[in-house]
């Protein structure tokens, strides 16, 4: 047994290193484990199909494209308008308004990939014209795209309630994130501030309350597709699923028809987009599925909580060690892939030590989030260094602030499980 997990697990470094795919790996890997232990390989194929059939998937492509919309229809320019209506009279202002706007449109979108390029291209331009230094605005743009994975709808959240079983309720997922995604806001919101200052970067005029509200107003029916998607689900009119979907009609509805800024040209964009995006994740659900199961028939996740209790028993300790292993799998690995693959692992080690599986979901999302922004796989990073036409190598100094930020957010979140589940329990009668 310990021969096939080494097998397995060589596989999947190798691939990795390779450059080849993660779903790909995951697929190769599960195949050659279950020809090792002389299984029948059409069992791999039937759980990957089984793992792509859940019903609950289907709110992913729908979450997608709404960000898409968002995106190309003129919803991300009017959230920043509203951000800088309120924040940016400050000392370095700008900076404060990214990391709103950031809150507001992963409220929306759900993606920090989507966060980063559409506020990115409006955001970075318009620092760098004001004089906010390229590594100060690409710093702030990356980090603040976190908001996408912690403030509902989260996708991510999603796939989370699905590797560990569907036993994790995605509502009380999406409560939870509320919370601790405004905590990470907040420390990043002082840091930029801080850094701000330290740099003596100008301050915006302040245009009056008269203004704060036209924007707001003109922002609101945007704004208004995550009331639909999260009051939906709170309501329990909905479930997930069709939260998303009317959450998308809802986009399209005020892009095309109140809005009038999303062309037939760009729709195809957000579709096809759409269509990629969505298909891969449901390959690597699919591929990951596999794995997990060959992971269950080895007993991975006994033997690893076997191993860390024998370290030590201490809660502390092992949250530490959890979380260290989880960043530094962030650096080199996607977010989504980790998450399918981690959670059947450390979820039963966190459970054994008494954390709620809801608090583990909002660790694992901080945690992994901060890795899509660091070196060397970040895609966040990439991203925003593409668009500040900026190295990867330049802004790490400069960064470095702002990862203080969340780590000091991921802290709170893993050792104070109030700040995760206060919400769910009085908005859902969560139970644990």
């Amino acid at each position: 047994m310990e021969t096939g997990l080494l097998i397995i697990f060589a596989i999947f470094a190798l691939g990795i290193v390779s450059g080849i795919p993660v779903a790909f790996v995951l697929g190769i890997a599960a195949v050659v484990g279950f020809l090792y232990e002389g299984l029948n390989p059409a069992v791999a194929f039937q759980q990957m199909t089984s793992g792509m059939s859940i019903f609950s998937l289907l709110a992913i492509p729908f979450f997608v494209f709404a960000g898409e919309l968002m995106l190309h229809g003129g919803i991300a320019r009017r959230l920043i308008s509203v951000a800088s209506s309120l924040f940016g009279w400050m000392r370095g202002g700008l900076g404060v308004v990214n990391v709103s706007t950031s809150m507001l449109f992963g409220g929306i979108s759900g993606s920090a990939v989507a966060d980063a390029s559409a506020l990115g291209t409006i955001l970075i331009p318009a620092m760098k014209q004001r004089g906010y230094g390229t590594d100060y605005s690409v710093s702030v743009t990356v980090t603040s795209s976190i908001a996408g994975i912690m403030i509902p709808p989260s996708h991510n959240m999603i796939l989370y309630s699905l590797a560990a079983g569907g036993g994790v309720s995605v509502s009380a997922l999406f409560i939870a994130g509320f919370v601790p995604g405004l905590i990470m806001c907040l420390c990043l919101g002082i840091a930029a501030y801080v850094v701000a200052v330290k740099r003596g970067y100008p301050a915006e005029p302040f245009q009056g309350i008269r203004h704060i509200l036209w924007t707001f107003i003109d922002a609101l029916p945007g704004m208004l597709t995550a009331v639909i998607i999260l009051g939906g689900v709170l309501s329990g009119i909905f479930t997930v699923t069709e939260s998303a979907a009317f959450g998308t009609i809802w986009a399209i509805l005020v892009t095309v028809l109140v809005y009038r800024s999303l062309s037939w040209d760009s729709f195809k964009i957000c579709v096809a987009a759409s269509v990629r995006t969505s298909a891969v994740v449901f390959l690597l659900v699919g591929t990951a599925t596999a794995f997990a199961y060959l992971l269950a028939l080895y007993r991975l996740p006994d033997l690893l909580t076997d191993g860390m209790l024998a370290i030590s028993s201490n809660p502390i300790v092992i949250l530490i060690m959890i979380n260290v292993c989880l960043l530094l799998l962030g650096c080199v690995m996607d977010m989504a892939a980790l998450i399918l693959i981690t959670t059947p692992i450390f979820l039963p080690v966190v459970m054994a030590i008494g954390m709620d599986p809801v608090q583990f979901g909002m660790v694992m999302m901080m945690n992994l989030g901060l890795g899509l922004t660091t070196p060397p796989v970040g895609a966040v990073l990439f991203v925003g260094c593409a668009i500040g036409k900026i190295p990867m190598e330049q802004i790490m100094k400069s960064i470095l602030p702002f990862y203080a930020a969340i780590l000091f957010a991921l802290m709170l979140t893993t050792y104070i499980p109030a700040i995760s589940l206060t919400l769910p329990k009085l908005l859902l009668g969560y139970t644990g």
